[in-house]
């Protein structure tokens, strides 16, 4: 393989993350160990307690990945057999997944050219008197337009939940100028625990949170069988139980989350300063009431070069990722729905451009300065 100067940079790299918190995560790992209690139990309940404060949330509820969070949060919202919810497709397949695995229709709307997240405006096109639910993605580490699509559901008599996976912590402000955060304004927020997020377990875990009491209720219920108490049933659930191990080393991390970050956004800004001017890439594009979490960083690259340049990229020593490669209209199991290419131009156009390149917090100088140097030298700059 082909570098400059050697240096190598994967696209994400979670051995220095770990190296930084092994004594205390290894610590929390030893207590559940000892204690001997590893479905659900006072570890978890603590680490839902502090996500619900770090998010300032009334109700959080543990489940076993970020896909269990949003089909037990669909079915504690009411959605059934039958319904439609309408959603983004551009982002990853669970989303719609988990709207055809509780029984309703995946109705797609396109996405905002600029953000890549699902267009209100789209949104509200697509309802119709079928659906019962809107499920904007807040792709890549910053939110879509909460005020626009809590507006949207209170017009239409829908309920609204968040798919957060990837932007736990991300912030807006609102018209009024209060900064709000994943979570706050939707009747149910879902996130995702997976290795690879900003907020990462050593595993699959996810999490729902609610601002209503019996939302959270019929949660706990769905992720235990359907029941509260032991062997009694009041409807048919899920096996989705947050385990302990998991939920420790979520609580040690969950502290370290804001300058994570942080430090996330300082890499991006590096990037932005770095390739300003380079024709033939555009960077991200963060609206100033906006604050991403950069769980990716995502540029495009049109005219057909994306591929060129990830390979330009891999014989430099430099990972980079393509999210997503097939909009989810265009996918195969999706074809009973009818959509065909050309229904959906942003998100195609998307999906042919897009490349990520690396953010993680513990770029190093020399790492990042090599990523940007390497996509400059791609396009003569």
């Amino acid at each position: 393989m082909q570098t400059l100067g050697g240096i190598q940079v994967p696209l994400l790299d979670l051995t220095e993350q770990y190296r930084g918190i092994a004594g205390p995560v290894q610590a929390a790992l030893l207590g559940v160990v000892e204690e001997q209690r590893f479905i659900l139990g006072p570890v978890v309940e603590r680490f839902e307690a502090e996500l619900a404060a770090h998010l300032e949330v009334p109700h959080a509820v543990g489940c076993a990945s970020g896909t269990d969070a949003l089909l037990l949060a669909l079915r504690a919202l009411g959605v059934e057999r039958g319904d439609e919810v309408v959603t983004s497709p551009f982002t990853f397949f669970a989303t719609a997944g988990a709207i055809h695995n509780v029984g309703a229709r995946p109705v797609f709307a396109d996405i905002r050219p600029d953000t890549f997240n699902l267009d209100p405006a789209a949104a509200e096109a697509a309802v119709t008197e079928r659906t019962r639910a809107v499920v904007p993605v807040h792709l890549f580490g910053q939110m879509a337009e909460m005020e626009p699509f809590r507006a949207l559901a209170d017009r239409r008599g829908v309920a609204l939940l968040e798919d957060a996976a990837q932007a736990i912590g991300a912030r807006q402000r609102t018209g009024a100028g209060a900064w709000i955060t994943t979570g706050t304004l939707g009747d149910a927020c879902a996130f995702s625990f997976f290795p690879t997020k900003n907020l990462g377990a050593f595993g699959d875990a996810g999490m729902v949170v609610t601002p209503h009491a019996e939302t959270a209720e019929r949660l706990r219920k769905l992720r235990v069988h359907g029941g509260r108490q032991m062997y009694h049933h009041e409807e048919v659930g899920y096996n989705s139980r947050l385990d302990a191990l998991q939920a420790a080393v979520l609580s040690v991390k969950l502290p370290h989350l804001p300058g994570w970050s942080a430090k996330r956004r300082e890499n991006a800004r590096f990037y932005d300063e770095a390739l300003a001017g380079v024709e033939g890439v555009a960077t991200p594009v963060v609206p100033p009431e906006n604050e991403s979490i950069f769980n990716q960083y995502t540029v495009r690259v049109p005219g057909g070069r994306r591929d060129a340049l990830a390979a330009h990229l891999r014989d430099h020593g430099v990972g980079s990722g393509v999210y997503y490669p097939v909009p989810l209209h265009l996918q195969e199991c999706f074809a009973y729905l009818g959509y065909r290419r050309g229904d959906f131009p942003e998100s195609e156009r998307a999906a042919e451009e897009v490349l990520s390149l690396p953010v993680y917090p513990e770029l190093t100088e020399s790492q990042r300065e090599h990523v940007a140097a390497s996509v400059r030298a791609f396009f003569g700059a």
